[in-house]
């Protein structure tokens, strides 16, 4: 699966977009509100979804890895190992709470998104196509795999705060094609039709059918049924 730079960078500016105004005018009681990512509140997801963005700074002012060092997909980023195990689960959990709990107001996750956006964007213009990133995890990865699965964080967890707030999706148009090019892009068309109606429609099927293959929503068909029609399942903490 191969990703163009310019189409992942696109959708993710239009998630920055719509997510930074959606936390830009949260309140007070919109940011305690339970998210189904407990013990996390609307505050704690706020800060771990726009720390998700920071993370591609970071990774950049880093040493690149080795040349020559087998890198990491976007899809295999998401393996069932060490990454989420307990440990780190807790550390995840723990630090995001804390920075929550030091926020200046409710809308301070809007702030520091736009922030670091305005920082990003043209770094990401500069990088050459064949830029290499090590993530936190140990992980060799393209830039462009690793910000593929920057737009995967966003739209997840989007659905997730758009759920706590008790507000209709805000995925944008691009980032959930993206999102659902990492799941399902492997998949028949028409086998798919017959697990998942209106998975391959685009638009609320299509967010439909990204809901329940990440937990988002009840399982109708089994994992091991998914997985033999060509969806790619992907470890999530």
């Amino acid at each position: 699966m191969v990703f163009e730079r310019g189409a992942v960078v696109a959708a993710l500016s239009d998630e920055v977009a719509v997510l930074a105004e959606v936390l830009s005018g949260v309140s007070e009681q919109d940011v305690v509100r339970p998210t189904r990512c407990a013990p996390w509140d609307v505050a704690a997801l706020a800060v771990h979804t726009v720390g998700a963005l920071h993370r591609v700074m970071v990774a950049l002012e880093e040493e690149p890895p080795e040349p020559g060092r087998e890198p990491v997909s976007a899809v295999e980023y998401y393996a069932p190992d060490v990454r989420f195990s307990v440990p780190v689960n807790e550390d995840r959990i723990r630090s995001a709470m804390r920075a929550a709990e030091r926020r200046a107001d409710a809308r301070e996750a809007g702030r520091v998104l736009r922030r670091t956006w305005r920082a990003l964007e043209p770094r990401l213009e500069r990088e050459p196509k064949d830029r290499m990133v090590m993530t936190r995890h140990g992980d060799s990865m393209s830039l462009t795999d690793f910000l593929v699965t920057r737009v995967v964080e966003s739209v997840l967890h989007g659905l997730d705060l758009a759920d706590a707030l008790g507000r209709e999706p805000w995925a944008s148009e691009r980032g959930a094609a993206l999102v659902w090019e990492v799941l399902f892009g492997a998949a028949d068309r028409e086998t798919l039709e017959r697990v998942l109606p209106g998975a391959s429609g685009g638009g609320a099927g299509a967010l439909a059918a990204v809901r329940v293959v990440t937990g988002r929503a009840p399982v109708r068909v089994g994992r091991e049924v998914l997985e033999g029609v060509g969806v790619r399942a992907l470890a999530l903490g």
